[in-house]
């Protein structure tokens, strides 16, 4: 009986540690991503790029040193001369409208993420009323 339950325990003690570095994987890939995509390097960043919890990444002291460190590094960037050529100038301006239209992609995909997860939750209901009324077997033949 021992030995079946120390099974168990370094089962559930090996998955835990497993899904530990998966995190830690997503949260340090996240933190890449955010860096080469020259966005700040927040906690709440990294939790929503790496989708992990605000409570792991201030419980994993390296991470939350990491994310500290880069977070008091960030300064403003001084503006630039602008550039000699007109190649350059448009480089520039197309590089802006691509990083705003990205941004501007990523708040309209969430806002219908939560769109939809809004409307699922309205069909659950209603689906959960027919059923109370008794009258689900009646729509569907409908």
């Amino acid at each position: 009986m021992t030995d079946a339950r120390t099974k168990r325990t370094q089962t559930l003690t090996a998955a835990a540690k497993a899904k530990s570095q998966a995190k830690t994987h997503a949260a340090e890939q996240a933190i890449r991503r955010l860096i080469k995509r020259g966005e700040a390097i927040t906690f709440q960043a990294v939790q929503r790029e790496g989708r992990v919890s605000h409570a792991f990444l201030y419980n994993h002291p390296d991470l939350r040193g990491r994310i500290e460190r880069l977070r008091s590094q960030a300064r403003p960037i001084p503006a630039q001369a602008p550039p000699a050529d007109p190649e350059s100038t448009l480089v520039l301006a197309l590089t802006s409208q691509i990083t705003r239209l990205k941004k501007q992609h990523r708040q309209e995909v969430q806002a219908l993420r939560e769109a939809l997860e809004q409307a699922h939750g309205e069909n659950l209901d209603l689906r959960r009323e027919l059923d109370r009324r008794g009258l689900s077997g009646q729509v569907q033949a409908s």
